[in-house]
């Protein structure tokens, strides 16, 4: 058997490479290297909208609902749905056969009342003239006087009561439309019998729209999201039944009343369409974006390489690349001060970890908090995702969080095939891209977007 003899410094480089090819670690911390380890994108320009999605429903902008005014059983029907219509057009007669009936009574309890009054009246000039000879008693003309008032009454009622029915034959046994308008709907049949408006008890029989061309979307906002909306913002909305067509609108109104359903307190915004071509209908649903804010001809940067953290580096080791980076976006003073302070909270930090070791951890950890975490100075500092502007006195959380500077981290491979990283302050955001506010021409640069798997 013939032995081979191995050199020992061959094992060595043997298992070196071996081990550098089972973890693709580098030198350096263990990161990954090279481009073949990572995802990328690019830094690019275009234009970008901050939006609030809601959903809400077509709805005209006017409509009537007709009530009948007069009770009695449909006779006619001389509309339907989708039909245009003019005011005073018929829309349905009620059967007048028993008011036609009841004229002819009225007209016969007429003529004895005026047959009666007559009477009286001649009765009532007869005896003016006796009293007029003292043949007869003031008493007696006032009588003959106040029964001619009674019976010129009840002509008049009589008189009255006839023109109520005459009415109903001629006005209100016939529905007519009070507008210029089309059907939306139609509640009645022939043969069914409606009720007098004045009665509790009655409902609409016909409901029309005066303009189907110009129709408003009544969409619910969340309170959370309700501040970004005002009269006359843009907006953009989409249907289900019409998938590839975006419609525009304009907010005309914010409905300051309430919704609360499930504990969730929504409002209800009023915009204004336009439907020239009738392809929106009533009753659809919207799904809505409220323009909130729009840029063009900005940077943008994927929402996702914002939010990369590299996997192969020890959270102090990105600490200090992320630190750094944010030196270089400060003048001479302000990295002195950043420096100062960053030491001055490590220093606080291992104090606070000492102390913790020596059984009096819990007032060294109250001292230290609220500092702005790994390599960051107070405020967040560079290594901290927020900057507060100078000034702020944290008089409102909405004014301090509206006024903040608000920077994030871009992971990059240099020169040599190293990860690097650039602060960045960042603008609006429409969930997946958002705004690069920097001085320098970052436009087509790579990007990190996530490690290869």
């Amino acid at each position: 058997m013939k032995i081979i003899a191995v050199r020992p410094f061959a094992l060595l480089a043997a298992a070196i490479t071996l081990m550098l090819f089972l973890t693709g670690c580098s030198p350096k911390g263990g990161a990954r290297s090279g481009a073949g380890a990572y995802e990328f994108t690019t830094v690019s320009r275009g234009t970008l909208e901050k939006t609030v999605s809601s959903t809400g429903t077509l709805n005209p902008v006017s409509t009537v609902k007709v009530l009948p005014r007069m009770s009695g059983k449909v006779e006619k029907i001389f509309t339907d749905y989708n039909e245009q219509v003019k005011a005073g057009d018929v829309l349905a007669e009620l059967n007048t056969d028993m008011l036609r009936l009841q004229r002819e009574q009225q007209m016969a309890s007429v003529v004895k009342a005026r047959a009666n009054y007559e009477l009286q009246n001649l009765n009532y000039q007869n005896q003016k003239k006796l009293a007029d000879k003292d043949l007869i008693s003031a008493y007696e003309l006032t009588s003959a006087r106040t029964t001619l008032a009674i019976q010129k009454a009840e002509l008049d009622s009589a008189e009255a009561s006839l023109r109520v029915i005459e009415t109903e034959i001629n006005q209100y046994a016939y529905i007519t439309s009070p507008i210029d308008g089309i059907v939306l709907e139609r509640n009645i049949s022939v043969g069914d019998t409606v009720v007098d408006s004045s009665n509790s008890n009655s409902t609409s029989i016909f409901t029309l729209a005066e303009n189907l061309e110009e129709m408003q979307i009544e969409a619910a906002v969340g309170e959370l999201d309700i501040a970004s909306i005002h009269k006359g913002q843009q907006v953009r909305f989409t249907l289900e039944s019409l998938p590839g067509r975006r419609f525009t609108g304009v907010v005309e109104t914010l409905r300051m009343v309430p919704t609360v359903q499930s504990n969730v307190v929504s409002y209800t915004v009023i915009i204004n369409v336009e439907n020239r071509d009738g392809a929106l209908l009533p009753g659809m649903t919207c799904a809505v974006d409220f323009i909130v804010e729009r840029r063009e001809n900005i940077l943008m940067a994927s929402n996702a390489a914002l939010r990369y953290q590299p996997t192969g580096l020890s959270a102090d080791e990105i600490a200090d690349m992320v630190f750094n980076a944010g030196l270089k976006n400060m003048d001479e003073d302000q990295r002195k001060a950043a420096i100062e302070a960053r030491a001055q909270t490590k220093t606080t930090a291992a104090a606070a970890a000492t102390t913790t070791q020596t059984g009096t951890g819990i007032a060294g950890l109250v001292s230290t908090s609220g500092q702005g975490g790994p390599g960051g100075g107070p405020m967040g500092g560079p290594g901290g995702a927020r900057v507060m502007p100078s000034g702020s006195q944290g008089s409102g959380r909405s004014s301090a969080a509206a006024n903040a500077i608000v920077m994030r981290n871009l992971w990059y491979l240099n020169s040599e095939g190293k990860l690097e990283v650039i602060r960045v302050q960042t603008g609006i955001t429409n969930g997946t891209s958002t705004e690069i506010l920097s001085t320098e021409d970052l436009e087509k640069m790579q990007i990190v977007l996530r490690e290869k798997i």
